[in-house]
């Protein structure tokens, strides 16, 4: 489990992850729910720190590259956070910022499209791996893999239910394993 120092990232990265899709407009996060993902990217940074590492001894190679990848996926979140608080915040047309990326195409595929399906699939090899080495039962371990696979379908579809569905199949996990951890601090601090 998470040591205790990460306990509130396991906590808070699905919670202001999650609530950051209730303010969707029209397929757009918005100036708040950006803002929500960008605050979440911090939390999730540290949650990935804290998984990658129950893996460092184990897998090494995979600990460091597999961390490199989530890292990288969970800033390209963010970015895609503060590409709809600009958007939204200077009134820039939809048509107008497609114009622009296909202009800039490199710049944004490096910082969003590329790194985009990182975060998702680091989530899905982490849960399989996870429940392999025994670290997370099975009911959490599919619920993350299904909200893994679900992420990117829901937020390609731009469908709301979906992507709350998406974003709780993540959280319920996180939560049991900040939970776990969180017991397991109290337990050995006494």
């Amino acid at each position: 489990m998470p040591p205790p120092r990460a306990n509130w990232s396991f906590i808070a990265a699905p919670l202001v992850f999650g609530a950051s899709t209730f303010y969707w407009t029209n397929g757009s996060y918005g100036i708040t729910g950006g803002t929500l993902l960008f605050l979440s990217t911090v939390a999730w940074v540290i949650a990935f720190d804290c998984l990658f590492g129950w893996f460092r001894e184990r897998l090494p190679l995979y600990a460091s590259a597999g961390l490199l990848f989530a890292v990288w996926g969970t800033v390209s979140g963010a970015c895609f956070g503060l590409a709809d608080v600009f958007t939204t915040a200077f009134g820039i047309p939809h048509p107008v910022y497609l114009q622009v990326v296909s202009e800039h195409s490199l710049a944004f595929n490096l910082l969003l499209f590329w790194p985009g399906p990182l975060f998702p699939l680091s989530l899905l090899v982490l849960s399989i791996l996870l429940m392999r080495h025994r670290l997370l039962p099975v009911l959490p371990g599919v619920m993350l893999a299904v909200g893994a696979v679900l992420f990117p379908l829901s937020r390609i579809s731009r469908i709301e239910g979906l992507a709350h569905l998406a974003d709780g199949l993540l959280a319920l996990p996180f939560w049991y394993m900040g939970f776990v951890s969180a017991q397991a601090g109290r337990r050995t601090s006494h």
